[in-house]
């Protein structure tokens, strides 16, 4: 058994702040550089992990019997935690593979492309168009404020990826990737919302 684990274990769980600052000074440290060697270096991500394993540590001080070592008990929980990262990597990444541009994509872009009209088209026509212009914007106020932003910057104000760019503040690269994965939940949502979305006359 590891007593002075324990007593310290004791101490936290009474709320002893003297034995928080110990435990942050002393196993911070040692758990970020176990992290950073696996992380290949990126000591914002090592940051992060060590940051929300040490909080998930408290916890759960609870369920530590002394069996092993707090620090080894601490490492896998911090392994957890790698492991979501990576887990959450993949993800993301599989996300972005996924993402397909409007342009290819005939649907979603009939949906956006669709909101204007003539204004001597037939009554059922107009009825349709009425119903697909609510659909989107049902569809627009479902996805994040920047995403709904910039497709109607897009599609509605007709703006380049260059004025879009000097709107926000950030490179063309930057508007086209945000441009891509909006274009991605707008389809996601607005299929969701119908499976007709995206249908066009």
């Amino acid at each position: 058994m590891h007593q002075e684990d324990l007593e310290l274990v004791r101490k936290l769980l009474s709320r002893d702040d003297a034995a928080f600052r110990e435990f942050f000074d002393d196993y911070f440290p040692r758990l970020f550089r176990f992290t950073l060697r696996r992380v290949q270096g990126d000591e914002e991500v090592a940051r992060d992990i060590v940051q929300a394993a040490l909080t998930r540590g408290v916890r759960k001080l609870d369920t530590f019997r002394g069996e092993a070592s707090l620090f080894t008990w601490l490492c896998q929980i911090t392994r957890r935690e790698l492991a979501d990262h990576v887990a959450k990597a993949v993800r993301e990444e599989t996300y972005m593979r996924r993402l397909v541009d409007l342009e290819e994509d005939p649907q979603a872009r009939a949906s956006l492309e669709s909101i204007p009209g003539d204004s001597d088209a037939e009554p059922e026509a107009v009825r349709h168009r009425e119903d697909l212009i609510s659909l989107v914007h049902t569809a627009l106020d479902y996805l994040p404020r920047q995403y709904a932003k910039v497709l109607e910057m897009k599609y509605l104000e007709d703006l380049s990826v260059e004025a879009m760019a000097e709107r926000l503040g950030v490179t063309a690269i930057a508007v086209q990737s945000l441009l891509a994965r909006a274009r991605s939940a707008f389809r996601d949502v607005g299929s969701t919302l119908s499976p007709n979305f995206g249908s066009a006359k």
